[in-house]
């Protein structure tokens, strides 16, 4: 278990999935400054920050760690074990979707108020794209598990 490669891939993604739940997706810079994030609170001296939560991304991001971090252990069952890394790409999708679309309204929000307004994505948006290359590379690995094993049945 501890020797296969995929099992590597989905803690790493599994890291990084927990990491962008406590780092900033998106800010905004209207006199203030916005942050949209999950669960992180952002301070500095003589700064203010707002931070905005984002309700599905909160909800998407434990849940992709959850699935990657549980799939390592599926190990024995394959197909089961595939069916769990599809379903953490698509929490990856949903993580990804509603944090560009509560950008998207902020962004709209301050647009129609008239607000000059700069905007630019952050470390917890950089760090999400990984994600789907570790999960398509566990999933080759899973598939050179199931060749190998196919080929000792043969024998």
């Amino acid at each position: 278990m501890i020797a296969r490669i995929q099992n590597f891939y989905l803690f790493l993604a599994g890291l990084l999935a927990l990491g962008s739940m406590f780092l900033p997706f998106w800010s905004f810079s209207a006199g203030k400054i916005f942050f949209i994030a999950d669960f992180a609170s952002f301070s500095t001296s003589g700064i203010m920050y707002v931070t905005e939560s984002c309700f599905a991304a909160g909800v998407f991001s434990p849940l992709t760690a959850l699935f990657s971090l549980a799939a390592i252990f599926l190990f024995k069952n394959r197909a089961l074990q595939s069916k769990v890394i599809l379903l953490a790409i698509l929490l990856f999708l949903g993580d990804l979707f509603s944090g560009l679309t509560a950008a998207h309204f902020l962004n709209q929000y301050f647009q129609g108020i008239g607000t000059a307004v700069t905007h630019r994505p952050e470390a917890g948006f950089y760090i999400l794209l990984p994600e789907p290359v570790l999960f398509m590379l566990a999933l080759k690995g899973i598939k050179t598990d199931e060749k190998i094993v196919n080929a000792y049945k043969r024998l």
